[in-house]
């Protein structure tokens, strides 16, 4: 079994590394989001490291305030013998999804950075709304992001169809969900 990082640890490493609160809030969340979407597709017959995901989405960030803060996470990551967590760091800004046959812990850490802002799940079209204003009125830019949404789209019904829900779903507040069985039941 592979060395995995412990939650401990990578708090650790936010107190070493200077990691400022709001970036370690995402961490947090991200990780908590890939957790959830790894554990629902193993109830559904899949075999994904929940460790290495817990891990790999807790430090994925832990240096954001570097130039190529991916590169020189995963370089701290390497130093400190974690390898399969510093792969998933050195390529979760650029990540292009596997097909889902071949779907593994990267795409889920990726996938849930691309669901969350700051420190909440969003959702797709929001978090993609958010990174569109930042990049600005550059065609180029547009035009990748763009076509990233759509990839992770097709990633989500994938997902969806083996879990039997969406993953927005996953995450709804009670008070949503109640608010969704109402308007159900308007009907």
């Amino acid at each position: 079994m592979a060395k995995r990082i412990s939650q401990k640890e990578c708090e650790a490493l936010f107190l070493q590394c200077a990691t400022p609160e709001h970036v370690i809030g995402h961490c947090r969340e991200v990780s908590r989001v890939a957790v959830k979407i790894g554990e629902k597709l193993n109830e559904h017959g899949f075999r994904l490291d929940i460790g290495l995901i817990r891990g790999a989405g807790l430090c994925h960030d832990v240096l954001r305030v570097e130039d190529k803060h991916w590169e020189a996470g995963a370089d701290l990551l390497e130093h400190l013998g974690y390898q399969d967590e510093a792969d998933i760091v050195r390529v979760h800004m650029t990540y292009d999804f596997h097909d889902f046959s071949h779907l593994n812990e990267t795409d889920i850490v990726c996938l849930a950075d691309r669901l969350v802002m700051e420190n909440h799940y969003v959702g797709l079209d929001r978090r993609i709304a958010y990174i569109l204003e930042k990049a600005g009125n550059d065609p180029c830019s547009r035009e990748r992001i763009s076509g990233k949404k759509e990839e992770t789209r097709q990633l989500m019904e994938e997902i969806e169809k083996n879990i039997g829900q969406t993953v927005d779903s996953l995450f709804q507040t009670k008070k949503e969900k109640k608010e969704e069985m109402k308007n159900y039941a308007d009907f």
